[in-house]
């Protein structure tokens, strides 16, 4: 079970989140919404604590995340998947290579990074990667660059990687804000699916309030960092997205999903690589 205790965190004289309060059972699938800017971001990254927490605590399975360091961090930043909206491969690698570097984490200290980036991978981990490959159609991509593919692809392929880790939790970071309707929905299949047959618990961050009520247990809701709604989907009508947005849902559709062009390009460097 993952806890959130009122977790916060301030960027000078801004909340960007402000004092966020859940419980999320494990197997759970959370879709969380909210206009640009609204904290989504920030809440995941923390949790993954890739952004720390200005207060408040992030509690799994009853252990204290926020106080981990060193080792036992990176235990919790390989339990703890993130996949990004800009996908965060390695371009110039193959696909096979890419979703490899889920294993990073599981091999001891330096002697791992360095055998992992040289591509020395057991044949057990290459059957693994092949395997996850496989069940998401991509097997036949598995030696082309990660620049060849398209995004849809490009995305499966990081779910892939992340699955290569054995995580307990998949956080995605609007993980289709860039994709068109067709591959959004090839990627939102992906991750329900690793959620349903795998029991991981998924939250993700989404833009579309059809899309977070089609595939996800519990939408929650953010406005200003704040946690406006978290309920079931049924639970979020119409008149409640007026009520908490100031807007018709489709002008709360139109507003709060930026386009391909304008999306930011979040690149968070070695994030693409478990750290």
């Amino acid at each position: 079970m993952l806890e959130l205790q009122g977790l916060t965190r301030r960027f000078g004289a801004v909340t960007a989140v402000d004092d966020v309060r859940l419980v999320i059972p494990d197997g759970q699938m959370v879709g969380i919404i909210g206009r640009s800017g609204a904290g989504k971001s920030t809440l995941l990254r923390m949790i993954n604590r890739l952004t720390e927490p200005s207060e408040g605590r992030i509690l799994y399975g009853g252990q204290d995340i926020t106080a981990l360091k060193g080792a036992a961090l990176r235990r919790w930043r390989t339990d703890c998947a993130m996949i990004f909206q800009q996908f965060n491969l390695v371009q110039r690698l193959d696909v096979l290579t890419n979703v490899l570097v889920g294993r990073l984490n599981h091999r001891p200290g330096a002697l791992g990074t360095l055998t992992s980036l040289l591509r020395m991978f057991s044949a057990e981990e290459r059957a693994m990667a092949i395997q996850v490959l496989d069940r998401f159609d991509l097997a036949d991509t598995a030696l082309q660059r990660a620049d060849t593919l398209s995004g849809g692809q490009q995305q499966r392929v990081a779910i892939c990687r992340a699955l290569l880790q054995e995580p307990k939790l998949i956080l995605a970071d609007e993980p289709i804000a860039s994709l068109d309707p067709r591959n959004a929905k090839v990627v939102m299949d992906a991750l329900r699916q690793v959620n349903r047959e795998d029991g991981i618990t998924v939250l993700t961050n989404l833009h579309h309030l059809s899309t977070a009520r089609h595939y996800c247990d519990r939408i929650v809701a953010m406005q200003a960092g704040r946690v406006m709604f978290d309920g079931p989907p049924a639970e979020l009508t119409a008149a409640r997205v007026e009520e908490i947005y100031g807007v018709s849902e489709d002008e709360f559709e139109e507003t709060a999903h930026p386009t391909a062009a304008q999306a930011p390009a979040r690149r968070t460097g070695a994030a693409a690589v478990p750290a």
